[in-house]
């Protein structure tokens, strides 16, 4: 048996059921891999009982809130306990829309018109949604969600008002986009290779949470993604172009839309789900890289001052 490692999952964010489910399966990897392993639910005095578990690497497993924003990753490395996936920075600014894609406009990687709408700025909508010639559909969604929580659709501006209302009950920064219609493409980065795309066709209006996460949507994946020779190689650049960009680590799956011969980079992902029905592994599966060897490597990758990774971008 190896060194302890211990899982983190469940937290207490939105994605609080999935990230269990990612953790579940991850634990079972390593189980597999023979690691000595233990689950911990990073809630409450999480904190306390890693410090009296001593654990040798910390599998991050939590998606969302305080497991993907930095916020546990400057926890870990205040315990000098070495840890998966992107470091401080790289995972806040990533969790952060309206930040990492300002860096990516300044890197002349697309992404849809967009602008922040403050909770009781409401009035500015239509002055803004004007000045950046944004016609309807539009999406609204919090600046520092995943799994898609929060986001809408809205084909009008009656259907924006109703929407934006729910959201601001929870969230103070809303981001207001362009409808970008199109192919779904989705590009996983492991470590410093651009590894694969997926094409979703989602049966739902978009790539929700449910198309996500629940078999009964049906959401069709088409693997690899249905794009030339040469566009396939094209998302792929811009896949691993973000990720160093933000300085991130480990394994990332960028989010993109393919509309009229251009891709827009909606996200990414530096937690991205690890269930069954999760893209990154399903990526990796099909260039003959298995679940169980997946997660290993990851906890090989896995290291303290992760944030350096970042610093380094700048001179790639």
């Amino acid at each position: 048996m190896r060194n302890l490692v211990v899982v983190l999952m469940g937290g207490l964010s939105g994605e609080r059921k999935i990230s269990f489910l990612t953790g579940k399966a991850c634990l079972n990897a390593l189980k597999k891999k023979r690691y000595k392993v233990k689950e911990l639910d990073a809630k409450g005095h999480f904190v306390k009982e890693l410090k009296k578990l001593k654990p040798k690497i910390v599998f991050n497993a939590l998606h969302g809130k305080y497991g993907e924003d930095g916020f546990v990753q400057s926890i870990l490395e205040s315990l000098k306990i070495p840890y998966t996936h992107s470091g401080v920075l790289s995972s806040s600014l990533a969790m952060d829309k309206e930040l990492s894609r300002s860096i990516f406009k300044k890197n002349k990687i697309k992404v849809p018109k967009y602008f922040l709408l403050q909770k009781g700025y409401e009035k500015n909508f239509k002055k803004k949604i004007k000045d950046k010639k944004i016609r309807f559909p539009i999406v609204i969604k919090p600046i520092n969600e995943g799994s898609s929580l929060g986001v809408y659709i809205c084909k009008n501006e009656m259907q924006f008002y109703k929407n934006y209302k729910k959201l601001k009950k929870d969230y103070d920064r809303i981001l207001v986009e362009e409808y970008i219609p199109g192919k779904e493409i989705q590009a996983a980065v492991m470590g410093k290779k651009a590894l694969g795309a997926i094409e979703l066709v989602p049966k739902r209006k978009f790539y929700d949470y449910k198309a996500k996460y629940s078999s009964s949507a049906k959401t069709k994946h088409i693997m690899p993604a249905s794009l030339s020779t040469k566009k396939y190689k094209e998302v792929m650049f811009l896949a691993k172009r973000a990720h160093n960009l933000l300085g991130c680590r480990g394994v990332t799956r960028s989010d993109f839309r393919f509309f009229k011969n251009k891709f827009y980079l909606l996200e990414i992902n530096t937690q991205p789900g690890m269930t069954k029905l999760s893209l990154v592994p399903e990526i990796a599966n099909y260039y003959s890289i298995k679940f169980e060897d997946l997660i290993d490597w990851m906890v090989r990758d896995a290291s303290n001052n992760r944030w350096k990774n970042f610093i380094e971008s700048f001179y790639l």
